[in-house]
């Protein structure tokens, strides 16, 4: 059968990363953007210099790599800042997703997942048969985005900034998703709902 590819998408602390693993289990090949992302920034890199051009060399640790903490704290707490990395990085992500997605053809894998918060706006949803939107009750993104932030020692404020800087993201992506993961329920009821999905999106059409 040919290649089946997924997009997975939705606000910060829904639960896409989940999804994405048992989607993994169940035998898909998940591309991270994110992961990729970190991947076209290293020290010496085009991507790296046009980020301290625009943003200082406020954004770099001692030792010259990028300082993510430092770059969030400027780019979540303003939308234009944003777009102008996202403008630098996406180009890059692009190819190398793409890549990805044709290694796992070859390989003769059944299933890619491709996972990005800006999926639809950073042109990777075209790539996608289907676009899976995971979503949860605003009280338990709120709850999630805090405890992770506790957990990495990172201030519980900078994290809800990041959901502020998604605020109506699950809104406006509801027209481009051909299903929707809600992830507010129990962890046993998400999962079998996404074990449905994919038995519909893909086991059914093996």
């Amino acid at each position: 059968m040919s290649l089946i590819v997924i997009g997975l998408t939705g606000p910060i602390g829904c639960g896409k990363s989940t999804v994405a693993s048992w989607l993994g289990e169940l035998g898909a090949t998940v591309i991270d953007a994110d992961r990729v992302a970190r991947s076209v920034t290293p020290p010496g890199s085009p991507e790296l210099a046009a980020i301290v051009d625009a943003f200082g060399g406020g954004v770099l640790t001692a030792d010259g790599d990028l300082d993510r903490a430092a770059l969030g704290r400027i780019v979540f707490a303003d939308p234009a800042a944003l777009r102008r990395l996202e403008g630098i990085v996406h180009p890059a992500v692009r190819p190398r997703i793409l890549a990805d997605i044709e290694a796992a053809r070859e390989a003769g894998v059944t299933a890619v997942v491709v996972e990005a918060i800006k999926l639809v706006e950073g042109g990777l949803a075209e790539l996608c048969g289907e676009v899976w939107l995971v979503v949860c009750a605003p009280y338990a993104q709120v709850a999630r985005v805090r405890a992770r932030a506790v957990a990495r020692g990172a201030s519980p404020d900078e994290a809800m900034a990041r959901v502020a800087a998604q605020a109506g993201l699950a809104d406006r992506l509801r027209s481009a998703a051909t299903r929707v993961i809600d992830t507010s329920g129990s962890i046993e009821s998400t999962r079998q709902h996404v074990h449905d999905a994919w038995n519909a999106a893909v086991v059914a059409l093996a």
